[in-house]
C-alpha cells in the first residue's frame, strides 16, 4: 500500500477525521485551498472510503492546533501527502466501526453493509449508524499504513460527477459570495498601510518633524525603517500613508545591480554541483565532453528567462490581532505552520501564544507577498494591542516587494549518432535559489525571510542559500529529463548576489528547463530529419509518458491546418516522479509579431482520478500561465527599485489571447495519486516555442516572445 509522509507527525486517526453530533464527517488536511480544489479532493477521497455522501463531509477550516502540520501546500503534494493520509484513515476508520457494529449485532463484518454512514446487519433489521458507535468519541487507534482501500471496482464517488459539499461552496467564487480576507471586518478595526523605501537595501534617515501631530487621528508605527500608518477608516489610512511617505528621507545606501542579468548569471560567484538521478551529488563538475565517436551532429544552444512575478491578481493581506497575551493571524499563506513558527522566532514570542488561521485569498501556486504581508500585520498589531488590524498591500507594493522567480539560463549540448539518436547529453542550469519560504532554523533563518525583518531596528539578513539537495527540487527541477538518454551530464549552478529576491514560482526551475529541453528536443529532431513526437517516442521507454504524448499527438492531428499558424508540442513528467503531461499548441503570429494562441490540447496522466473537474482545471489553467510567463511577463529594475509596477508595465495574458483548449486524461484506476498543478507548465513554455518556430522559422530561446524579441530575431 503506499503510505504517506504526513502520517509520521500525525499517526491517529483522530488527527485526520471525526464524526460530529449533527450527522456529519470532519476531515482535517493541512493543505491549504489556493483554489486547486484540494478541500473537494480529499472530501471526496474520505467519502468513498466510509461510504458516506459527499454531502456530509464538511473539511475543517485551516487554523494552527486544528489540523495536521503538513507544512507547506507546494510541490504539487495535496493528493500524494494529505489525501492519501486521509484515505488511509478513512479506511482505517471504516474497518474499526464495522468492527464495533459487528460486536453489537453478534455478527461478523464480512455480514455487514454501509449505504451513507449506516450500517445494516445483512438479512436483518438490525442497524446503526457511525455516530452512534462513536457517540461524539474519538477512535483513539492508529492509521493503518497497510489497510486495504476500496477496490476501483467499488468506487461510486472518485472520478465521478458527484460534487462534494466543498466544490459546491467554490460556486461562490463566481457570483462574489466569497470572503477573502481583504472583506474581513471586526469590531474596533484599524487599516493599515506601508510606507516603502525606494528599493531593497534603502534604510529611513529621518523624518519630518512633528509628523505624527499631523496624521489625524492615524497611529504611526515605526521599528527602524519599517514604518506603517493605522487608522479606523481605510480611506484615511490610505492618504496618511502618502503623508508620511512624503515626510520620510531615505539613505540610499547602495542601489540594485543593473547590470545585464544575463551576464550575471554566468559571471557572479556559485556553487556547482552535478545532477545524478534527479539529485546533486557533493562531487566535481565533470568537464563537457567532447563528441563521442561516431556522432554526425552536434547542436548548442542557450535558453533563458528573467524574472519573473507571480502577478497575483488580487494583492496580499492579512488581519492580525494581539489580545490578551494571544497574536493571532489571518492570512492566505500557503503554509500556516512554518509562517506561526518564522513568526513567532521573529517576535520572540512562545509559538504557543501565536494562532494562524488560512483565511482566503488571491492564489499564487508559489511564494508571493503572503507571509510578507502576514508579518506587516503582526508588527503593526503587537504595536497597537488590543485592536484588530487589517493591513493590505496595494498594486505596487505586489509588484515591486513579492518575492520573484528567479532569472535563469540553461546551456544545452547535445550529439546525434548516425541512426538519429541522442548519443550524449549535457544540460547546465544557472538560477539563484528557488527556495526561501519562511522556516525556522538556526540563526533565526526563517525570521530572515520574511522582508520586514530586514527593515526593522534590529534587522536579521538572510543566510546565503545553499544548495537544495533534494530529488529535483529548486533549480535543479525537471532538470534531468525523463527521455532514455545516454552519457548525460547534468550540472546545477546556485549563483549568489543577484539583484533581487526571489523564491518559490509555479513549476519552480521547471520551467525554464522543461522550456530548454522540449526546445532543443525540436531542434534535434530536425537535425535528424524526424518528425518532433516520433522523435521524442523514439527516446521514451516509460509507457504512461508514451500514452499521453500520443493522446496529444492525436489530438494536434485531429486539427484541420490552417495557412499561416504554427504548431508546437511539449512533454514532461513534473519532477519525474508526479503527474505526466504532454501539450500541443497552435498559434499564428501577425504582421506586428505578435503571437495569438488559437487551439491547445492537454494530454494528462495523474494516476487514480480523485476530482475530474478539479484535474482539469489544474491543468488548464497551469497551461494559461504558463502562456502567460512565455509571451508576457518579465520584472523591470534599475538601480532605483522595480520599475514594473502596474498592470501596463507588467503585462499578462489577457481573455483576448485565451485558446481553446481540449483536455483528456488517462483513466488509471487504482493506481497512486499524482500531483497535477505544475504538470502543465514547462511543457507548454516549450510547446508555444517550437509553434513559434513552425509558424516564423525563428528560433527564440529567451522568453517572454513579445512582438519586440520576435522582430529583433527577424533582423538578426
Amino acid at each position: 500500500m503506499v503510505t504517506s509522509p504526513s502520517l509520521t507527525g500525525h499517526p491517529g486517526v483522530d488527527a485526520w477525521l471525526a464524526f460530529d453530533s449533527d450527522g456529519n464527517v470532519l476531515v482535517r488536511s493541512g493543505k491549504v485551498d489556493i483554489g486547486q480544489r484540494v478541500s473537494a479532493a480529499v472530501a471526496l477521497v474520505a467519502a468513498e472510503e466510509l461510504d458516506v455522501a459527499p454531502a456530509r463531509i464538511r473539511v475543517v477550516e485551516r487554523e494552527t492546533g486544528k489540523v495536521p502540520n503538513e507544512g507547506y501546500t507546494s510541490g504539487s503534494r495535496s493528493m500524494t501527502e494529505s489525501a492519501q493520509a486521509i484515505r488511509l484513515a478513512a479506511a482505517t476508520a471504516r474497518r474499526r466501526l464495522l468492527q464495533l457494529a459487528a460486536e453489537r449485532f453478534g455478527t461478523e463484518t464480512d455480514g455487514l453493509d454501509v449505504s451513507d454512514g449506516l450500517i445494516r446487519a445483512r438479512g436483518t433489521n438490525l442497524t446503526t449508524t457511525y455516530w452512534e458507535l462513536t457517540g461524539g468519541r474519538p477512535l483513539a487507534i492508529p492509521v493503518d499504513p497497510d489497510v486495504a482501500v476500496k477496490a476501483p471496482t467499488a468506487h461510486r464517488v472518485l472520478g465521478r460527477p458527484a460534487e462534494a459539499a466543498e466544490a459546491a461552496a467554490l460556486a461562490g467564487l463566481a457570483t462574489g459570495a466569497t470572503r477573502f480576507v481583504q472583506d474581513l471586518a471586526l469590531p474596533g478595526m484599524l487599516h493599515a498601510r506601508i510606507v516603502r523605501p525606494p528599493h531593497y537595501h534603502a534604510r529611513l534617515d529621518a523624518l519630518a518633524a512633528g509628523i505624527e501631530q499631523r496624521l489625524s487621528g492615524g497611529r504611526l508605527v515605526r521599528d527602524g525603517s519599517f514604518l506603517a500608518v493605522a487608522h479606523e477608516d481605510e480611506w484615511m489610512a490610505i492618504q496618511l500613508a502618502e503623508r508620511v511617505a512624503a515626510a520620510a528621507r531615505w539613505s540610499p545606501e547602495r542601489g540594485l545591480d543593473a547590470r545585464s542579468i544575463s551576464d550575471l548569471l554566468t559571471g557572479n560567484p556559485r556553487t556547482s554541483l552535478p545532477v545524478v538521478d534527479g539529485a546533486p551529488v557533493q562531487a566535481p563538475v565533470p568537464p563537457l565532453p567532447d563528441p563521442p565517436a561516431g556522432a554526425v551532429a552536434t547542436l548548442r544552444a542557450r535558453y533563458e528567462r528573467p524574472y519573473q512575478m507571480h502577478a497575483t491578481i488580487g494583492p496580499s493581506a492579512a488581519l492580525a490581532q494581539l489580545d490578551g497575551g494571544t497574536l493571532t493571524v489571518r492570512t492566505h499563506s500557503q503554509g500556516i505552520y512554518p509562517f506561526r513558527a518564522s513568526l513567532a522566532e521573529a517576535l520572540g514570542r512562545d509559538i504557543a501564544t501565536i494562532r494562524v488561521i488560512h483565511a482566503p485569498g488571491a492564489g499564487c501556486y508559489g511564494h508571493n507577498g503572503a507571509d510578507d504581508a502576514a508579518f506587516d500585520a503582526a508588527l503593526v498589531a503587537c504595536a497597537l494591542p488590543g485592536s484588530p488590524v487589517l493591513l493590505k498591500w496595494t498594486r505596487a507594493d505586489e509588484h515591486g516587494w513579492e518575492p520573484y522567480g528567479s532569472a535563469m539560463a540553461a546551456e544545452l549540448c547535445a550529439s546525434l549518432d548516425a541512426g538519429g539518436r541522442i548519443a550524449a547529453w549535457s544540460h547546465e542550469t544557472f538560477s539563484a535559489t528557488h527556495v526561501t519560504r519562511p522556516q525556522p532554523g538556526p540563526g533565526g533563518r526563517g525570521a530572515s525571510r520574511l522582508f520586514a525583518s530586514r527593515l526593522r531596528a534590529a534587522p536579521l539578513e538572510p543566510p546565503p542559500a545553499q544548495p537544495a539537495m533534494g530529488r529535483h527540487t529548486g533549480i535543479h527541477r525537471n532538470q534531468d529529463p525523463l527521455y532514455d538518454l545516454p552519457n548525460r551530464r547534468i550540472v546545477k549552478h546556485l549563483v549568489q548576489d543577484l539583484p533581487l529576491r526571489t523564491s518559490s514560482l509555479r513549476g519552480l526551475g521547471a520551467f525554464l528547463n522543461v522550456l530548454a529541453i522540449e526546445s532543443f528536443m525540436d531542434e534535434l529532431a530536425e537535425a535528424a530529419g524526424a518528425d518532433p513526437v516520433a522523435f521524442r517516442l523514439r527516446h521514451l521507454s516509460d509507457p504512461r509518458a508514451r500514452t499521453v504524448i500520443e493522446a496529444a499527438a492525436a489530438l494536434m492531428n485531429a486539427w484541420e491546418k490552417t495557412d499561416g499558424t504554427g504548431r508546437g508540442f511539449g512533454f514532461a513528467q513534473y519532477k519525474n516522479d508526479a503527474a505526466y503531461a504532454a501539450v500541443a499548441v497552435e498559434l499564428s503570429v501577425d504582421d506586428a509579431a505578435r503571437v495569438h494562441l488559437r487551439r491547445a490540447a492537454i494530454a494528462a496522466d495523474s494516476g487514480e482520478i480523485v476530482d475530474r473537474q478539479g484535474i482539469v482545471s489544474q491543468l488548464e489553467g497551469g497551461m494559461l500561465q504558463a502562456a502567460s510567463l512565455t509571451l508576457y511577463e518579465k520584472v523591470g529594475y534599475d538601480a532605483f527599485g522595480i520599475t514594473t509596477r502596474d498592470w501596463e508595465s507588467y503585462p499578462i495574458l489577457r481573455f483576448d489571447n485565451v485558446p481553446e483548449v481540449e483536455t483528456v486524461l488517462v483513466e488509471r484506476p487504482g493506481e497512486p495519486f499524482l500531483g497535477v498543478g505544475e504538470a502543465t507548465t514547462g511543457p507548454t513554455a516549450g510547446a508555444i516555442a517550437n509553434a513559434i518556430y513552425d509558424a516564423t522559422g525563428l528560433r527564440l530561446r529567451r522568453t517572454p516572445f513579445t512582438a519586440a524579441a520576435i522582430r529583433t530575431a527577424a533582423m538578426t
